[in-house]
């Protein structure tokens, strides 16, 4: 499991908050936080995986926070929650190292996205903290910058997200070729949500389709990303 540190000054916001990380297979939260002084102490105390950080806190910024936590040395993933929409405060996230930047109000499936792509960043790297090399491409994934080169159309269906499209296309690309359900495994979704997400890439040509026959039942569908050679 992976363990979230919620840190907002409204507990009713706490407690939406704490509800959408406990729908989201693979996480549980570890604790929450009404200022920035508690969220110090707790991501000590603690040790979560990620922080779900808000700007506006009644001593500290959470921009405070986040700069505070990597002058500790703290590498603590943080995914900034807020309404705070200004320019600069956005990019004081992005010097600060925030992974992610989600403006409220938003609904499960969109923090759902962004922890799972947080995680999934986590994941392309050693769990060690030794001198293990690491190639371009596992870098490029912890980065976000390991994109397909087929973009996913910016117009999605209802119900499907920008976000979880990227990363079901990226598990597509790097299995080389995936049905649904191995789909589903790799990103946390049901199988009929991947393979919706599949269905849309080769209805748009991001992707190829071919049909797998077994010994008995349905031929199983099987997904390539258009252009792969793997």
């Amino acid at each position: 499991m992976i363990r979230v540190l919620i840190v907002d000054d409204d507990f009713m916001v706490a407690r939406i908050h704490t509800a959408f990380v406990e729908r989201t297979a693979g996480f549980e939260v570890a604790g929450t936080a009404r200022t920035g002084g508690e969220a110090l102490d707790l991501v000590a105390s603690l040790d979560p995986d990620i922080v779900l950080l808000d700007v506006h806190l009644p001593d500290l910024s959470g921009l405070e926070v986040l700069e505070r936590l990597r002058a500790r040395g703290s590498g603590v993933a943080v995914v900034m929650v807020t309404a705070e929409r200004g320019a600069a405060a956005v990019r004081a996230a992005l010097h600060g190292g925030a992974m992610q930047y989600l403006v409220k109000p938003f609904e499960a499936d969109d923090l759902a996205d962004r922890l799972r792509q947080v995680a999934a960043a986590l994941a392309s790297l050693p769990a060690d903290d030794g001198e293990v090399p690491v190639d371009q491409a596992a870098i490029d994934h912890a980065f976000g910058a390991g994109r397909a080169s087929v973009d996913v159309p910016v117009v999605l269906p209802k119900g499907l997200s920008p976000e979880t499209a990227d990363l079901v296309l990226a598990a597509a690309r790097q299995a080389g070729e995936i049905s649904a359900s191995e789909a589903a495994e790799a990103v946390g979704l049901s199988r009929v949500t991947a393979r919706r997400y599949l269905e849309h890439f080769v209805d748009t040509g991001a992707a190829e389709v071919r049909l797998r026959y077994g010994g008995t039942g349905r031929p199983e569908r099987r997904y390539r990303v258009a252009g792969s050679t793997r």
